[in-house]
């Protein structure tokens, strides 16, 4: 799974971005993949338009050595949260078999879900530490198999296994239902959700922005200077002033070491959705940089400032709700035991969570608890500073994102 293969065909996006525009959310009745699908394929359009900025050689269906923005990061993203909705969508397959004839193996209940491969072997090892603490068979391996789509080689390490199983216990005993199989459904759609959720406020707000200031610039003549952004773009909710003071700082501090990205201390008060202005003030600034080490400088800052608004207004009340649905286990809870399977393929480039735990000092020092485990990518600072550990790592291969993913199909799907 960590280097399953994400490249797609250029004609075939190329003929579906044909009918892709940006509201494209508006259809009725659509299906968290088909949502993710779309939103996908939205974010490929945008990686490249926004690209072009600060790279003008780049063509549709093309790579850039460029340094990339946010937009290029995106589609990655989002095809690793429609592989996440695969997961429950064949957990959900496993509930609804057993609804009708109960599995008395894990085996079974595998092979009734058609699961092959090495992916088996780490979801019957979650499965029986699941039922050796009284989880029915069934529910256990609808339950470990949420870990097929993500980076299941993980559970070959024993700590990690301990650790997620015991955790899925408490989940379990926790989802507001008496029967069993009603309880991993809970489970599982609290995943789902989370999933769908964060796809489409982060897609409707940092979409709709980059939409948004593409067509402005468009109609502008297709050129425009970092000052005329700052106080001409008129994106809804924005302060020209709040802009400004951003795009300031981030001149003058481009090159330290390590990059800004505390922004709630440098920035108290402020409308974070005025970064995103910023961030196009500083691409545009990019684009006329003498050096290649001052573009990459500006891009980065433009980066961490839509990373910043994306994780803390978008993303942070879809892990924790103001208003939690009483039909819901705790979603932080939920991600606190997946964390150390979270993987994303920023094209050639593969991304591990549990790498980043790895790379920094034992939060505990006990070697007995796996440091993947000790995070929780429901907690901001444990998933911002997660994100900008995959910046980093892509900014060594910038050609690497330019593999775009295939959009994620639903089951049966004919596109």
């Amino acid at each position: 799974m960590k280097h399953r293969s994400r490249g797609c065909a250029v004609a075939a996006w190329l003929l579906a971005l044909a009918w892709v525009s940006f509201p494209a959310l508006e259809a009725r009745g659509a299906t968290p993949l088909e949502d993710n699908r779309r939103i996908t394929l939205g974010y490929i359009q945008l990686a490249y338009e926004v690209q072009s900025l600060v790279d003008p050689s780049l063509q549709p269906g093309g790579s850039s050595n460029v340094r990339p923005v946010w937009y290029a990061f995106a589609p990655h993203a989002s095809q690793a949260g429609g592989q996440g909705m695969l997961g429950t969508d064949l957990a959900l397959r496993i509930i609804r078999a057993s609804r009708s004839w109960p599995c008395f193996s894990v085996s079974s209940c595998l092979d009734r879900a058609g699961i092959s491969g090495d992916m088996r072997g780490s979801i019957q090892s979650l499965a029986q530490e699941l039922i050796l603490r009284g989880i029915p068979v069934d529910v256990a391996t609808s339950l470990a198999s949420l870990a097929s789509a993500l980076n299941w080689e993980q559970l070959g390490d024993p700590r990690v296994l301990f650790t997620t199983a015991s955790r899925l216990v408490v989940v379990y005993s926790s989802a507001p239902a008496f029967w069993p199989l009603d309880k991993a459904e809970i489970i599982v759609r609290t995943f789902e959700r989370t999933l769908h959720e964060g796809n489409l406020a982060i897609y409707s707000d940092i979409g709709g922005a980059g939409r948004s200031y593409i067509d402005w610039r468009s109609a502008r003549g297709g050129s425009v200077t970092p000052e005329q952004v700052l106080a001409e773009f008129p994106l809804p909710g924005t302060s020209p002033v709040e802009a400004q003071s951003a795009y300031a700082y981030a001149l003058a501090h481009a090159h330290d070491t390590p990059r800004p990205y505390q922004f709630s201390t440098l920035f108290p008060g402020m409308n974070w959705k005025s970064l995103l202005v910023a961030a196009f003030a500083l691409y545009e600034k990019a684009r006329l940089a003498p050096t290649p080490a001052e573009r990459d400088a500006l891009i980065a800052m433009g980066n961490n400032c839509i990373a910043w608004r994306e994780q803390h207004d978008q993303a942070q009340p879809v892990f924790t709700p103001a208003a939690p649905r009483s039909d819901e286990v705790s979603r932080s809870a939920l991600m606190q035991l997946l964390t150390p399977f979270l993987t994303t393929a920023f094209g050639t480039h593969p991304w591990d969570y549990s790498d980043f735990a790895y790379s920094r000092p034992d939060p505990d020092g006990n070697p007995l608890t796996a440091p993947p485990t000790e995070y929780n990518w429901g907690v901001f600072w444990d998933r911002w500073t997660g994100i900008l550990y995959a910046f980093d790592g892509v900014y060594l291969t910038p050609s690497a994102v330019w593999a775009m993913p295939e959009p994620v199909e639903p089951p049966g799907s004919s596109n």
